[in-house]
C-alpha cells in the first residue's frame, strides 16, 4: 500500500485524497489580487498628492452684456388697426425699416387732410394776431393824438378864459364910465329943473336934458347888461376848460381800454397759436407712428400680433427684434457663500449647450470643448437666494463660437486655488467652502497647500494674511 511504503504520504497534498488539504492550501490568485490591491493603494496614495484646481460651479444662460443688445419688444406708440405687415419672422432688418403699418381708429384723427387743415387754422390765427397787433398800434397812435389834442384844446380854452376875463375888465371900465355919465346927467337934470322952476330955462331945454338923462340911463343899463354877459361868458369859458379835461380823459380812458382789450386778445391769440403749434407738432409726430419701424439693426424674432385688421392698443407689443452682433455674456448664478470668493476679472471656464466638450473640472488644462471667460459684473443684491454674475469672453483665450444664441444654456467653473486631491476630498466631506484667493488676475491657479491650510486655520487673521503674502 502507498501508506506502508511512505508513512507520511498522507500529508502530501499532491497524492493525498483528503479534502481538508485542498481547502487549506494557498491559492496563486489570492497573491495576485493582493499585489494588485497594494499597487492600487499606492497609486491612490500618490494620486492624492496630485494638484487639483478648486472651482465654483454654476449654471445659467447666455445673455448680453449691454441692455441694448438684448431681444427688444417693439410696441405700438398709438392705438390703431394693423393695415399691412412689411416683414416676416426671421427676416433681417435695418434700423428705420418699416415693420408694420397701422391706421387710425380714433374719430378725432379720421380726416386725411387733418395736418393741412390744422396748418390753415394756425395760419389764419397768425394773420388775425397780426391784424390785432396793427389795431393795437393804431389805438396807441390814437391815444397820442388825443393827448396832443387835449393839450391844444386846453391851450385854446385857457386863451378863451383869458380873453373873457379881459373883456369883463373892459366892460367893468365901460360900466364905471357909464355910471359917471349917468351921475353927471342926473345932476344936470336936477339943475335944469331948478333953473326951469326959476324960469331961467325953457321947457325945451328941460326936455332935452331929460332926454339926455334917459340916454345915459339906457347906456348905463346896456353897459351893465354887456358886463353881465361878459361875466357869464367868462364863467362858461372856465366851465368849458374844466369839462374839456374830463371829456378828453374819458376818450383817452376808452382808447386805453380798447388797447388793453386788444393786448389781452393778442396774448390769448399767442397762447392759442402756441397750443395749435403744439397740436400740429403732435399730429406730425403721430403721423410718423403709423409706420412702426425697427429701432436698430437685427432680426425679426416673433410677431406678437397676427393678421390684417387686428386692433392694437397704445404701448401694446407687436413684434420682437433681436439685435445684430450682440456682445454675448454668460449669466450665471452662484450661492451667497461663494460670492466673497469672486471678483471682477476672475477667470472662468464655460461649457455651452450643444457644443461638444470633455470636462475635467479639477484639471482645466486637460478639458476639451470649454471656453475661457472673465467675470465682468457681480450683482449687489440676491435674486431668489442666489447672486447673478455676468461673464464675458476672455480676450486672451479662444473666442466663443459664433453659432451661440441668446438664451442657450451654459455651465461655468470659476477657477480658484490649486490644492492636493486629498485636501479637496477632505474639504468636500466636511462641507467647507473653497479657499479664498486674493489674486483674481492670476486666475486662481497659483495657490499652494500651505496657503490653503493657513487660510483654513485662521481665515482673515493677520498672521494668515502675512503668510499668504510671503508665499
Amino acid at each position: 500500500m502507498p501508506f506502508a511504503e511512505h508513512p507520511l504520504a498522507e500529508t502530501d497534498p499532491q497524492i493525498s485524497r483528503f479534502r481538508a488539504f485542498e481547502q487549506v492550501q494557498t491559492p496563486q490568485s489570492g497573491r495576485t489580487v493582493a499585489r494588485w490591491l497594494t499597487a492600487l493603494g499606492l497609486l491612490v496614495l500618490v494620486a492624492g498628492f496630485l494638484p487639483w484646481t478648486q472651482n465654483i460651479r454654476s449654471t445659467g444662460t447666455l445673455t448680453t452684456l449691454r441692455p441694448q443688445d438684448r431681444p427688444q419688444i417693439v410696441p405700438s406708440t398709438i392705438a390703431g388697426r394693423i393695415e399691412a405687415w412689411k416683414v416676416r419672422e426671421g427676416q433681417q432688418v435695418k434700423k428705420g425699416d418699416t415693420l408694420v403699418v397701422i391706421t387710425e381708429i380714433k374719430e378725432k384723427y379720421f380726416d386725411p387732410e387733418l395736418l393741412a387743415r390744422t396748418q390753415e387754422q394756425l395760419q389764419a390765427k397768425i394773420s388775425a394776431l397780426e391784424e390785432n397787433r396793427a389795431k393795437g398800434t393804431a389805438l396807441s397812435s390814437q391815444q397820442d393824438a388825443l393827448r396832443s389834442g387835449l393839450r391844444i384844446s386846453l391851450d385854446k380854452a385857457r386863451n378863451k378864459v383869458t380873453q373873457s376875463r379881459l373883456k369883463v375888465n373892459s366892460d367893468e371900465a365901460e360900466l364905471r364910465a357909464a355910471d359917471n355919465d349917468f351921475s353927471i346927467a342926473q345932476q344936470q337934470l336936477a339943475r335944469q329943473e331948478a333953473l326951469y322952476a326959476q324960469g331961467l330955462k325953457s321947457l325945451t331945454e328941460l326936455e332935452q336934458r331929460r332926454l339926455k338923462f334917459q340916454e345915459s340911463t339906457a347906456k348905463r343899463q346896456a353897459v351893465e347888461n354887456k358886463l353881465n354877459a361878459s361875466r357869464q361868458e367868462l364863467t362858461n369859458s372856465q366851465l368849458e376848460l374844466s369839462s374839456l379835461q374830463a371829456e378828453y380823459q374819458d376818450k383817452i380812458a376808452k382808447s386805453e381800454s380798447d388797447r388793453r382789450s386788444t393786448t389781452a386778445y393778442q396774448f390769448d391769440s399767442e397762447g392759442q397759436i402756441a397750443k395749435m403749434r403744439n397740436e400740429l407738432a403732435n399730429l406730425s409726430i403721430r403721423a410718423g407712428y403709423y409706420h412702426i419701424r425697427a429701432p436698430q439693426d437685427g432680426y425679426v424674432v416673433r410677431a406678437l400680433k397676427a393678421g390684417i385688421g387686428e386692433i392694437v392698443k397704445e404701448s401694446e407689443p407687436i413684434v420682437t427684434v433681436m439685435p445684430n452682433t450682440p456682445a454675448l455674456a454668460a449669466e450665471l448664478y452662484v450661492r451667497p457663500m461663494d460670492v466673497p470668493l469672486l471678483s471682477v476679472g476672475r477667470k472662468v471656464r464655460l461649457q455651452f449647450d450643444g457644443w461638444p466638450a470633455l470636462v475635467f473640472t479639477g484639471w482645466p488644462g486637460t478639458s476639451f470643448g470649454t471656453f475661457g471667460g472673465t467675470v465682468a459684473v457681480i450683482d449687489n443684491i440676491d435674486s431668489q437666494g442666489q447672486y447673478r454674475i455676468l461673464v464675458t469672453p476672455d480676450p486672451d483665450q479662444e473666442p466663443w463660437p459664433k453659432p451661440l444664441r441668446v438664451g442657450s444654456g451654459v455651465y461655468g467653473w470659476a477657477l480658484l486655488d490649486d490644492v492636493p486631491i486629498w485636501y479637496e476630498l477632505w474639504r468636500q466631506l466636511n462641507g467647507f467652502p473653497p479657499d479664498f484667493v486674493g489674486n483674481p488676475g492670476a486666475g486662481g491657479t497659483t495657490g499652494t497647500l500651505g496657503t490653503s491650510k493657513g487660510a483654513k486655520a485662521d481665515k482673515g487673521a493677520k498672521d494668515g494674511g502675512e503668510e499668504d503674502e510671503s508665499k
